[in-house]
This record gives C-alpha cells, structure tokens and sequence, in this order.
C-alpha cells in the first residue's frame, strides 16, 4: 500500500476538485450566461435555455465522474508502477475526463436542443 503514489495523488486531488466542483455547481449554478463561472462553450452560451441545462448536466458528469477517479486513484494505492509511468497514466486520465466531460455534455446539448427543434418545427407546420 503506497500513499505516496503519483496515480493516487493526482487522481484522488483531482477526482474531489471536480467532485466538488461539480457539488458547488449543482446547488449554486450561475443563473446568467456569463464568461467567469460554469459550463461555457458557445453553443451553451447561445441561449439562456441551453445555457441552464448545461450547468444541471455537466455538474451531475463532474460528480459522476469525480468518483469515478477517486475509485481509480484508491486502486492506485495498490499497483506497482515506476513514478514516470504513474504519472503519464494520471495526467492521461485526467485529460481524458476533461474530454469526456466536454464530449458528453455537448453531445446531449445537441441531443436535447435538436429534438426541442424538431418539435417546435413540427408545431409552426
């Protein structure tokens, strides 16, 4: 058991940051589309409907996903690796759920706002 491993310091660091990122998020999202504070890409800044689903959605990701790191970062704890090899599999997944958790959260953007589309279309009609 090695609590000095690189895996299970940056994950376990990283995992509560957006664990509580995400908490903080969850109970006090901004309110207003602005450029210092939440979930901003353009397309959840191009209206104030888009822009409170992405504060809901992508804070409930960065929970899920904060334990999901820690879960790993504790696994750390157990495997053996040299330090260099530890802390490129760290930073790789900490990347990789800063990506997963653009890639997720504008993909149900797109999915939620293309069928509110289609239905707002089909009542013009």
């Amino acid at each position: 058991m090695d609590l000095s491993s690189p895996l299970f310091i940056i994950l376990c660091t990283h995992g509560l940051i957006t664990l509580s990122a995400g908490f903080i998020m969850l109970k006090k999202p901004p309110k207003k589309i602005n450029h210092l504070y939440g979930y901003r890409t353009k397309s959840s800044m191009s209206s104030q409907e888009k822009w409170d689903f992405a504060q809901n959605y992508s804070s409930k990701e960065m929970i899920r996903q904060g334990v999901v790191i820690i879960g790993i970062g504790l696994i750390g704890i157990f495997i053996k690796l040299s330090e260099i090899i530890s802390v490129f599999i760290a930073l790789s997944l900490v990347i990789a759920s800063v990506i997963l958790l653009l890639y997720k959260t504008e993909k149900k953007l797109k999915q939620s706002f293309k069928e509110n589309e289609n239905i707002q279309r089909n009542t013009e009609i």
